[in-house]
């Protein structure tokens, strides 16, 4: 299959999920200039920032995958990012989010991640996706098994890495 040119743009009932811009960098940075970055190997300096965000939104042209840009659908303010990721070195792709700290507790990222699921399995096909999660992440290891996945003895991204495997055929 080949990559699409653009990133498709998904809808639910409070979020729009469209292709990365120039402007979400900064919410990025921001996150990974901040403690809550910790379980995603930041602090990161915005230079580094930078490098980790192109390249993730460099999987659009280059795997037919990457993230979305998550917005409010009412207001538009953006909320996060939301979707498959697989730099060099990972297994398989995995599902990832953060979002900003006003929309922590929301139930944003739940929402924004059974929306990229549905996607993975409607359009690319896909039979299963997975998380990679630093053990102390707790708040996305419950993340990732309410959305229904199960934690698995396999190797994440790292060999400490909690990895939980979410089976897309029901989806």
């Amino acid at each position: 299959m080949t990559a699409p040119s653009q990133p498709p743009v998904l809808h639910t009932e409070r979020l729009v999920l469209r292709p990365p811009r120039l402007a979400d960098f900064a919410h990025f940075a921001a996150f990974y200039a901040s403690e809550r970055s910790r379980w995603e190997d930041g602090p990161l300096s915005r230079e580094q920032a930078w490098r980790v965000w192109a390249s993730d939104v460099a999987l659009w042209p280059l795997k037919g995958f990457g993230p979305f840009g998550v917005d409010d659908r009412v207001s538009g303010a953006y909320l996060g990012e939301v979707g498959i990721y697989q730099p060099e070195g990972y297994p398989e792709p995995e599902l990832g989010w953060f979002v900003v700290p006003e929309a922590e507790g929301r139930g944003i990222a739940f929402e924004a991640a059974q929306a990229v699921m549905r996607w993975a399995k409607g359009e690319r096909g896909w039979q299963r996706l997975a998380n990679y999660i630093d053990p102390g992440n707790e708040r996305s290891i419950a993340l990732a098994l309410r959305l229904g996945g199960r934690r698995i003895e396999a190797r994440g991204s790292t060999a400490t890495d909690v990895v939980i495997l979410h089976d897309l055929r029901g989806w």
